[in-house]
């Protein structure tokens, strides 16, 4: 799939490809497990950078990526074999050298909720190894995602952290 950037972003979360479960992934409680929601994820931000133009093809030619700099998943609902899934990500923010997405991961035909990751990217020079700012054109295309993401509802669960309940 050749890397291009999304004409008019639309005023809604990216909806990447629906996946489905592979049998290697499901674990001896017979769900899906935790690290294999990681894949799933990474998977559909992976989608996500090719419409904005910073996938394998921008690493190979530009010398430019992203790094996973934090990420907090929440297991919200058992996903199992044969479960079809699609994750929506929001592009919430970024400045010149990250990233904040937030995804749901959803039963692609029942819609329901099984989990959602927050994540903060870095870009990479990756020639240096090192933090550097998006060039101009992909920090357009990047702002204008944003634009098109705010106009959502925000989804539940943005900025939350790990901690025991509160004992009242």
């Amino acid at each position: 799939m050749p890397e291009t950037a999304a004409s008019t972003p639309k005023a809604e979360p990216f909806r990447a490809a629906i996946m489905q479960i592979e049998p290697q992934w499901i674990d001896y409680n017979g769900h899906l497990n935790m690290a294999y929601y990681n894949v799933m994820f990474d998977r559909a931000v992976d989608q996500l950078w090719l419409e904005l133009g910073i996938g394998p093809t921008y690493m190979k030619e530009r010398g430019g990526s992203t790094f996973t700099a934090e990420c907090h998943v929440r297991y919200l609902r058992e996903i199992h074999l044969g479960d079809p899934v699609q994750i929506h990500v929001w592009l919430l923010e970024a400045d010149d050298k990250r990233l904040h997405t937030f995804e749901e991961m959803r039963h692609a035909s029942e819609g329901w909720l099984s989990a959602t990751s927050e994540n903060m990217s870095l870009h990479m020079d990756m020639n240096a190894r090192r933090v550097a700012p998006f060039p101009p054109d992909i920090s357009e295309r990047i702002a204008a995602v944003i634009k098109a993401h705010s106009a959502v509802a925000r989804p539940e669960g943005i900025g939350r952290n790990v901690a025991m309940p509160s004992k009242r």
